[in-house]
């Protein structure tokens, strides 16, 4: 402050000293709304204005380089919301000084505090003229709107002003600081903590006072406890409210808090909880919080004061202490009543007289109808109850009486158009004599009747005075009979969940049908009845095309519950606005809780379930007529919008749509509500077709639109969708439906046709009038036994028997496609619409017009075209509509380390509610050898809880997997894996991956070489293009050929621009321990060692192996790798990178379930193989070197490696790395010992962990953290240590069982058996799939479980111990029951009758019970 230049400044008011400073201190244009204090300042400046309207300000905001400043009065806020957002929006430097008429009230601020504007609070009139300078300084550096709020008690203040500070060379330097955008809450902190020191030494964005070590600290808006008062208390002052920095909270509460008390300032709230609370409830749960290391979180109470913090005395605080000291969350109270301390009487519901009942059942008891209240007061009507089913009103007082609910604001808006008929009349009458008051009054209210600020009360009243004292004039007696309604009301109807149930019923058509002035607010709970089907009532009326339409969520977006209700109100027409107020036990159930509503609101608004937008179809502006205030949209409204986007330009098209009557317009509004534009488009030309899927592979969908494809290029008008996105009740009006269903699992519907099948089961409707045909996909061997024939094409068949039932006219009989005839279902299918094109009399196709296909590609052309893996996935991860990437840019991600998913375990529910998946992406991190260090570790840690679902998996692959991470954090998040040093980069994809090397610490001595040849041959076979880097570590971003005109210089001198015709694995072991199952790869390294076991002197090259299969398909199998030969280790590299040219060059490019490395072995024989990797690499292999495997496991426990080091390798069930519910917290026990570990871990390829490289100075303390988190435990059966699982449900599209969630349950039954049979300390490998893909490597296993339906599995017995033979199928698709069954009396057997050191996979082969099995053509003969 030295370098400012000061004098003293007395003014009128706090609010005068403000505008003052503002003018001539920033010498910036300051204006001062009309009657706000101030205004007599304005002749002291030429650089100071009035302002008329509050919306005048918007036109103030400059481009050249300063900041606007405005007084304004905080009542006036809530008017402003929509420029505010503006504002934001456009990075306008403007800064609000917002006069707060008492201190103990900042409603109105608070009430924007989600408008995108930085809020700053101000606590003396000093403070308020330094933060005045303070906000346009960081306005102009962040590009940042503020709002500077101050209270204003009127009186005459002496401060201390600035001269002109623009000359300053610290504000010069301040001014010349990074911008940072609102969203950088850290960054805006720091800006504004730096302006602060230019004004004053004690200033401070986030500030604490109070003793050091308080168990209880309150949190006020401002500074406004002081030191003096607290006693043993504290306060956290928040003066930057707006972008509020977590950090700076977190580090402001003294770790002694056990309480936190939310001293909120609101005199209007209409959440049950105050926004301070909420805001803290965020910072407890946040990163910033978590960083601080190991740290209890407080208690949070709500404070909700009828006094300003300021007006409590020491003794007082004292009081209000020791009551807080006694509650517990969630709790909270007025410390104004606790302490005694006098305060304003708060403006209540007039609830007098009312029962218990009613009282519940009276808008202003909800959240939302609080905010009706507060927004229009006196001119708000609520005409129903708020628990009403329909429009008219509550059924128990006036069911069929019209003059409630909708018939009663319907009579009112039509007696107050007769009222303005009423007054035209009058005022054009020469007859009728008025007084020139009485005619000025009319004409003014005739002239705005439809505005609140025009037609307001007091204008009534001074109307209905006049009519009064002219009750002579008969001339008037029309406009006195209907004097009632001269004010302009604010009309609302309230209804909840039953309203969306049944929209005939509960009359939301009507008010749509009406036109009159009549808003509605929907409240949706997220309840229902059981088999209820929801409609989107927001979606309706957007499609009925003429209706203000909102979606809010008061707990998500407050302000833009605020604006959406005004903009309704102002709408010359029906509006409705629908409200998510989550709550299993209704509206008004007497569990309610805020906090709960809080986490479902933002749940629903953050992942899309809830979108938040505002539509005025008024609005000539598209960008204007669709506001989205959230990041998401619900595929519904998306939809709606793109069709929007189509009739508009069909529209222009086509001039005769503009002919259509007023009735045919009302029922293209109702077909629109179906989601049906196609439809009235083909209403103009050939006859209509509904083509329904339900498809969980994509067959089933391909099928469908073949056959919409042609029915187009026959002159049908058609549409084709899924299911579920289909109401059966509208099948009536369908006069041709075909339906194409595929059969998932144990013969069910695809998800995305189940509720529709649900409903239609269940119909009762009559299809007399419509045709229909359905095509089934299928698979006639996929269920084997007799009994279990009725499951193939069952949902086929269902559907077909149930529209014959209900009255529909089957034009074509069933047909049915079968995967086990050469052509797979294409065979049927073929068949199928032959027969349908002839029953519909429609004969031969037109030719396909250029854009009829939609254009296809195989994915090598998507790999070619893709200008080395750019695609257009830039713009896809930009594009935040929609949390998902396209069919072809989902491929090509693989390539980068990433696939997208989606939770299954919500697919079937959001996709009834007609949203779109839960999508999310899995991360795969590339780390050869498994080697990672703690810092890297807890990087991940990190990721999986910022981005991620919380959890980490260590994959069978040896390396670190992300679920649940959202498509819009997929840079940060690759970008946070590269900062800790690695990368995703052919993690996936068809191109060599992750290299895997044995991690066995009784061979540490070894460790180091392979894990060097895995880094070193994974480096040498990445890919060369820079996409990688452009894409997810660059900021510029790239595109693809499709989008560029000039190409990318790249190139691949290794994979070229098609890169392999599959994925390419490649491991490494050391004999005896097989850890890495080294011959279930493509390519293999076997060691081989010196005499002395100390040294590797070259390896055993093995090629051909792979894993992955289809269910029942032959020509696909599990094949273990076989020998090439031998080589010097010198030349591992060039073998690798020549097997794979191999690959590249002789690879299947046309079958991809023919294209992995086993199949083209087998195709050419291993002389072949031999030749070709010889000649390219110049040299011979050699004859192959003997070795022995004995085991595949890993070691558990301490081990004594390298000397002076130690190794201790810990059992992760099935890898998942999580805090378990109910259970161990190890994800966080984890990160612990990396904090604490200074040597490395290794990762198996069982998906276990090794904490290795201890020293043993560290042993001590490093036993002692293992055992406090019970991670040193391994008292488990062997079964359960030798046991692997993939992920499988919810996140992996493949997944036809679980996997990973129920192997842990099956082997708790199968200990008992183990524990009966003496084997608790024998090992037998067990592992499950969830598919037959082979992610866990089950076909070597000594028992394998393979998904084959939801809870039904193939068994496969016999594979070695040392993973070096495969297993047999044993039994197919058996159930829990039968495994229990089937492997009780083997393991008893094999208990009783083995040899010494027989392994249970040999014993099963010895026994009989399943053949030796050691070539991949030989798996399937049984």
């Amino acid at each position: 402050m030295a370098s400012l230049q000061t004098a003293a400044l007395r003014a009128p008011s706090t609010a005068a000293a403000v505008a003052y400073t503002a003018a001539t201190s920033f010498g910036s244009t300051t204006a001062v709304v009309g009657g706000t204090p101030g205004a007599e300042l304005i002749q002291e400046s030429e650089r100071l204005v009035e302002l008329a309207q509050a919306a005048e300000i918007q036109a103030l905001a400059s481009d050249d380089g300063r900041p606007v400043n405005v007084v304004v009065a905080a009542a006036a806020l809530i008017k402003l919301i929509p420029v505010l957002r503006d504002l934001a929006q456009n990075r306008r430097r403007v800064v609000l000084h917002v006069a707060v008429a008492s201190a103990d009230d900042a409603s109105d601020v608070l009430a924007v505090r989600e408008a995108g504007c930085a809020v700053l609070r101000a606590s003396s009139p000093q403070q308020a003229v330094d933060f005045a300078l303070v906000a346009a300084l960081a306005a102009q550096r962040l590009d940042m709107p503020f709002i500077h709020c101050f209270s204003e008690a009127g009186a005459a203040v002496e401060v201390r002003a600035y001269e002109p500070i623009a000359a300053s060379a610290a504000v010069a330097a301040f001014l010349a600081g990074e911008a940072a955008d609102e969203a950088q809450a850290e960054a805006a902190h720091a800006a504004v903590g730096q302006a602060m020191g230019l004004f004053g030494a004690g200033y401070a964005p986030v500030g604490y006072a109070g003793a050091a070590d308080a168990a209880l600290v309150y949190a006020t808006f401002g500074a406004e406890l002081g030191a003096a008062a607290l006693g043993a208390a504290g306060a956290v002052h928040l003066s930057l409210y707006r972008p509020l920095s977590a950090q700076a909270v977190a580090a402001a509460l003294p770790r002694s808090a056990a309480r936190v008390v939310a001293f909120e300032q609101v005199r209007r709230q209409a959440t049950a909880w105050g926004p301070l609370l909420f805001d803290l409830a965020a910072v407890l749960h946040s990163r910033a919080w978590d960083a601080q290391g190991a740290r209890a979180r407080p208690v949070i109470l709500d404070a909700v004061s009828a006094a300003a913090p300021a007006a409590f005395t020491a003794e007082q605080v004292a009081a209000v202490t020791a009551h807080a000291e006694r509650l517990d969350s969630p709790a909270h109270f007025d410390p104004a009543q606790v302490a005694g301390v006098a305060a304003r009487a708060a403006r209540e519901p007039d609830l007098a007289g009312l029962t218990l009942a009613e009282r519940r059942q009276r808008v202003e008891s909800i959240p939302y109808g609080q905010l009706l209240r507060d927004l229009f007061g006196d001119r708000l009507h609520v005409a129903n109850a708020a628990e009403s089913s329909t429009i008219w009103g509550d059924a128990g007082r006036a069911a069929s009486n019209p003059e409630f609910g909708f018939g009663q604001l319907a009579a009112f808006e039509r007696d107050r158009a007769r009222l303005a008929q009423a007054v035209a009349d009058v005022l054009r009458r020469v007859d009728v004599a008025l007084p020139r008051a009485l005619h000025a009054a009319l004409r003014t209210w005739l002239g705005g009747k439809d505005d609140a600020a025009v037609a307001t009360a007091a204008l009534a009243a001074d109307i209905a005075r006049q009519l009064d004292a002219e009750a002579a004039n008969a001339g008037l007696d029309a406009v006195r009979r209907l004097r009632a309604c001269f004010a302009q009301r604010s009309n609302w109807l309230v209804g909840a969940d039953e309203w969306a149930y049944d929209l005939g019923s509960s009359g939301v058509h009507h008010v749509m049908a009406s036109g009159l002035n009549i808003n509605m607010l929907v409240l949706d709970t997220g309840s229902g009845g059981a088999g209820a089907r929801k409609k989107d009532v927001g979606l309706y009326a957007m499609n009925y095309g003429a209706a203000y339409v909102a979606s809010v969520a008061v707990y998500a977006s407050y302000t833009q519950v605020l604006q959406a209700l005004a903009e309704a109100d102002a709408f010359p027409g029906p509006a409705v606005v629908v409200a998510y107020l989550p709550h299993s036990d209704g509206v008004f159930g007497a569990a309610f809780s805020p906090i709960a509503a809080l986490q479902q609101s933002k749940l629903a608004v953050d992942s899309g379930a809830w979108p938040l937008y505002r539509w005025d179809p008024t609005q000539r502006d598209a960008a204007r007529r669709f506001q989205l205030d959230s990041e998401k949209l619900r595929r519904a409204v998306a939809d709606f919008l793109q069709r929007d986007s189509v009739l508009a330009a069909a529209g222009r098209a086509v001039p005769a749509l503009g002919a259509l009557d007023a009735s045919v317009e009302r029922d293209a509004g109702a077909r629109l509500a179906r989601g049906d534009v196609d439809a009235l488009m083909g209403a103009l030309g050939g006859p209509s077709l509904l083509v329904l899927f339900a498809s969980d592979g994509g067959n089933a969908e391909d099928a469908a639109r073949r056959v919409a494809r042609g029915a187009r290029r026959r002159g049908m008008a058609v549409r084709c969708m899924g299911m579920d996105e289909f109401d059966v009740d509208e099948l009536a009006f369908e006069p041709t439906v075909v339906a194409v269903v595929s059969t998932a699992g144990q013969g069910e519907v695809p998800t995305n046709g189940r509720e529709f099948v649900k409903a239609l089961m269940g119909a009762s409707a009559n299809l007399s009038e419509t045709r229909y045909a359905v095509f089934g996909l299928g698979d006639s061997h996929y269920w084997p036994r007799a009994e279990d024939a009725l499951f193939y094409n069952k949902p086929a068949r269902d559907i077909d028997r149930r529209l014959a039932e209900l009255g529909a006219a089957r034009v074509a009989e069933l047909g049915l496609g079968d995967d086990q005839d050469a052509d797979g279902w294409e065979a049927g299918f073929a068949d199928f619409e032959q027969r349908l094109w002839a029953a519909l009399n429609l004969g031969d196709a037109a030719p396909a017009a250029d854009d009829d296909e939609p254009p296809t590609r195989t994915d090598e052309e998507n790999k070619v075209i893709s200008n080395y893996l750019r695609g257009s996935i830039s713009s896809a991860i930009a594009d935040t509509s929609c949390g998902y990437v396209d069919e072809w840019d989902g491929k090509l991600l693989k390539f980068h380390g990433t696939y997208m998913q989606d939770d299954r375990d919500l697919r079937a529910a959001r996709l009834a509610r007609g949203e779109e998946k839960a999508f999310s992406f899995m991360i795969r991190v590339r780390l050869p050898g498994g080697v990672a260090t703690p810092a890297q570790w807890l990087a991940m840690d990190r990721l999986a809880d910022e981005y991620g679902n919380g959890t980490m998996k260590i994959t069978t692959r040896q390396t670190f997997q992300l679920h649940g991470v959202l498509k819009r954090n997929l840079r940060e998040t690759m970008r946070g894996i590269n900062r800790a040093l690695m990368d995703t980069i052919a993690a996936c994809g068809d191109v060599n991956r992750n290299v895997v090397a044995s991690a066995n610490p009784l061979q540490a001595h070894l460790q180091p070489e392979v894990a060097q040849l895995a880094t070193d041959i994974s480096r040498h076979l990445l890919p060369s293009t820079s996409a990688y880097h452009e894409i997810w570590l660059d900021d510029k971003m790239v595109a693809g050929a499709a989008e560029q005109t000039s190409a990318v210089e790249d190139h691949e001198p290794l994979y070229g621009a098609a890169y392999l015709p599959r994925k390419f694995k490649i491991a490494i072991a050391i004999p005896p321990e097989n850890d890495v199952d080294v011959v279930a790869y493509d390519l293999g390294f076997i060691a081989i060692l010196d005499d002395a076991q100390q040294h590797i002197l070259g390896y055993n090259v093995a090629i051909g192996g792979g894993m992955g299969m289809t269910h029942n398909n032959r020509k696909t199998y599990p094949r273990l790798a076989t020998c090439l030969g031998y080589v010097p280790k010198e030349r591992a590299i060039a073998v690798a990178e020549h097997v794979m040219l191999v690959q590249r060059d002789h690879g299947d490019r046309t079958n991809r379930k023919h294209a992995r490395l086993k199949y083209t072995v087998d195709d050419h024989g291993m002389d072949w193989w031999r030749e070709q990797v010889e000649a390219r690499a110049g040299f011979a292999f050699e004859p192959a070197r003997p070795y022995a495997f004995t085991r595949n496991g890993d070691r558990y426990g301490w081990v004594k490696t390298t000397p002076g080091l130690n190794n201790f390798t810990m059992f992760v069930q099935n890898g998942r790395v999580a805090n378990f519910a109910g259970g161990a917290p190890l994800k966080r026990a984890l990160a612990d010992v990396a904090r604490a570990h200074s040597g490395a871990f290794r990762l198996t390829c069982n998906g276990h962990l090794i904490v290795a490289d201890v020293r043993d100075a560290d042993m001590p303390a490093m036993r002692a953290l293992l055992a406090r988190h019970g991670l040193d435990n391994l008292d488990y059966s062997a079964l359960r240590l030798h046991s692997m699982a993939c992920a499988a449900l919810p996140t992996c599209g493949l997944a036809m069982a679980e996997s990973e969630r129920y192997l842990p349950r099956l082997i708790d039954l199968l200990d008992r058996v183990i524990d009966d049979a003496g084997l608790r300390n024998d090992a037998i490998v067990i592992r499950m799939t969830g598919c037959p893909n082979g992610c866990a490597r089950p076909y070597n296993a000594e028992i394998a479980f393979v998904g084959k339906a939801p809870g039904a599995y193939n068994l496969y017995l016999g594979g070695s111990h040392a993973g070096d033979r495969l297993n047999k199928l044993y039994r197919e698709t058996v159930t829990e029951d039968q495994i229990l069954e089937l492997l009780t009396p083997l393991i008893k057997q094999y208990a009783l009758e083995r040899n010494s050191g027989e392994s249970f996979g040999d014993f099963v082969i010895r026994a009989g019970v399943v053949k030796e099995t050691r070539e991949g053509l030989d798996f399937h003969d049984l």
